[in-house]
């Protein structure tokens, strides 16, 4: 076999493969949520579009990573447990598919929180 012959599917299989790894791009948000209200949480859950994700507890002055990928669009809700037993539920940003970056949620005193996304594309 002569080295032509060994060298085009070589080449073949390098190319095919270097089209196939930049075409493929995993779009993620990075998120970070902050507990600034005063007092531990419990049971915080974070719903974005196809899923959700959430912690038992989040001690006072803490923060919570989660690294995520939006399926759809729709507004993100987050919920959790204020120390005082009372339910607290807050809307977010409309996240949409194929957006990437991060997002700063800081939960705040008296069921507030603000939202910093860094986002692209814009929703």
């Amino acid at each position: 076999m002569s080295r032509t012959g060994l060298l085009s599917p070589l080449c073949a299989v390098t190319a095919l493969s270097a089209f196939l790894f930049s075409a493929c791009h995993s779009y993620h948000i990075d998120a970070t949520i902050e507990n600034r209200t005063g007092a531990p949480i419990q049971l915080l859950e974070v719903d974005y579009p196809s899923a959700s994700f959430g912690a038992d507890t989040l001690a006072a002055d803490a923060n919570f990573h989660y690294r995520f990928q939006v399926r759809g669009s729709g507004q993100l809700k987050v919920s959790y447990t204020a120390a005082n037993g009372q339910t607290v539920q807050i809307s977010g940003p409309t996240l949409g598919e194929r957006q990437q970056g991060t997002l700063e949620i800081v939960l705040e005193p008296g069921g507030k929180a603000e939202f910093h996304p860094q986002l692209t594309p814009p929703a």
